[in-house]
């Protein structure tokens, strides 16, 4: 797994700090960046805290960044077994490594946009790939709340070339903590932000036919999440390779 060097950890910590009187409050193309960590891996903290900050600073004038922490299950046999973790997400986190060319998966990771993946704690890396993906074209999504139990989607004007679309609905929740017993983080308490709750496709078509999406989604929403820290995402993706060419986020 992943080692960091304190000095690293430290330069990373002030560069975010100052992201912080810095940000712009405009915010422009979507930018999904999504973090797979582990609360059983000690490299983690840091790279959870890089995308708190991310959320919380948002730093590319350019960019809404919207973040989701994906919790891997493969740590979950090394002493601390965690409660926001799923396979699903290791198995996405292994489709990335097929694509990339990676020969392992490993903790922790970020994927900006689907595109890009590198060391999860890697501050300036982060903002390269988060600047190079607002640049990119991108569909315009519309995500509105229809009801208590349903969304209103409407997605438009997909890229140039683009055939075959999957689209994603994930819940994510913000303001989770948990007291770690076992394991690398033994006694340290972890904070997360945009935890995936639920991932789902909700539909696969082929753009070229269809240039307009609307569709209703339901929501199902378990009652020990945090209703008041809820958000729905969804990501406009290019099956197969998962590249990311919409998205948008409603708080629940």
């Amino acid at each position: 797994m992943v080692q960091l060097r304190y000095c690293f950890i430290l330069t990373v910590s002030a560069l975010l700090s100052g992201w912080l009187f810095a940000a712009s409050p405009n915010t422009h193309a979507p930018v999904i960046v999504e973090l797979f960590t582990a609360e059983g891996c000690s490299s983690c903290p840091p790279a959870d805290q890089l995308l708190a900050r991310l959320e919380q600073a948002q730093p590319v004038p350019e960019a809404e960044i919207i973040v989701l922490g994906e919790h891997v299950d493969y740590w979950n046999q090394l002493g601390w077994q965690d409660r926001f973790s799923a396979h699903l997400f290791t198995e996405r986190q292994q489709e990335y490594a097929y694509t990339f060319g990676i020969e392992d998966v490993y903790t922790p990771q970020m994927v900006v946009n689907g595109q890009a993946g590198f060391n999860g704690a890697d501050g300036p890396r982060a903002l390269q790939e988060i600047r190079r993906a607002a640049a990119a074209p991108h569909s315009n999504v519309s995500l509105l709340r229809k009801d208590p139990s349903d969304l209103a989607l409407t997605v438009i004007h997909f890229p140039a070339g683009i055939k075959n679309v999957e689209i994603l609905l994930a819940i994510t929740e913000d303001s989770l903590a948990s007291d770690v017993r076992r394991g690398e983080n033994v006694g340290r308490r972890l904070t997360h932000t945009g935890v995936v709750r639920s991932l789902v496709s909700v539909a696969r078509f082929d753009a070229r036919k269809s240039p307009e999406f609307t569709s209703d989604l339901p929501l199902h929403i378990l009652d020990d999440w945090n209703r008041e820290n809820l958000n729905a995402v969804v990501l406009v993706e290019v099956r197969g390779s998962h590249r990311i060419v919409g998205a948008a986020k409603l708080k629940l």
